[in-house]
């Protein structure tokens, strides 16, 4: 069995905007976020991002932005993802989905096609329907938020670099 740090994108691996991420020049990699994957992933973790893109429901921008913008997160962290699952629904303009955090579906989807074993994972968000998507699928969470005390998660913590180090202690 694998393990895995599920990851919510727009937050977490790029700066979040209220007007949406979908164009590479609005993705801002924080500080600190390379290092953290490079740690993760030499602990032997599988990355692979959980993430909403409600944007395309609304029109805002397609798949292939989002495709995109993934990709050129790739290049500029060395290929470190081992996947992406992203949905594009959003129940107040096309459809209601299963797959749409807080559901674990895209989670669940990822445990069954890399057999990772969710007592080994993680979830990694700034929302807190990513943390409920996170113990749905039955994996740890760790919160990235400045309001501790407001967090569902067993751990918060600031910034991604901090939550890999509290995965992978020096």
């Amino acid at each position: 069995m694998n393990k895995c740090i599920f990851l919510d994108r727009d937050g977490v691996l790029n700066v979040d905007r209220v007007d949406y991420v979908y164009r590479i020049e609005d993705l801002i990699i924080p500080e600190g976020t390379v290092e953290a994957l490079e740690r993760l992933k030499a602990a032997g973790y599988l990355l692979i991002v959980i993430t909403n893109q409600s944007g395309i429901a609304k029109g805002i921008y397609t798949r292939d932005d989002v495709w995109m913008c993934h990709n050129y997160f790739q290049e500029q962290c060395g290929h470190l993802l081992d996947d992406l699952y992203f949905c594009p629904h959003h129940e107040n303009f096309n459809s209601a989905s299963l797959t749409r955090k807080p559901g674990s579906l895209m989670i669940e989807k990822a445990i069954a096609k890399y057999q990772i074993d969710p007592d080994q994972s993680w979830m990694i968000g700034d929302a807190h329907r990513d943390i409920k998507a996170g113990h749905r699928a039955g994996v740890k969470t760790i919160h990235l938020t400045e309001k501790p005390e407001e967090s569902f998660s067993e751990i918060t913590t600031n910034t991604l670099l901090e939550a890999s180090q509290i995965i992978v202690p020096a």
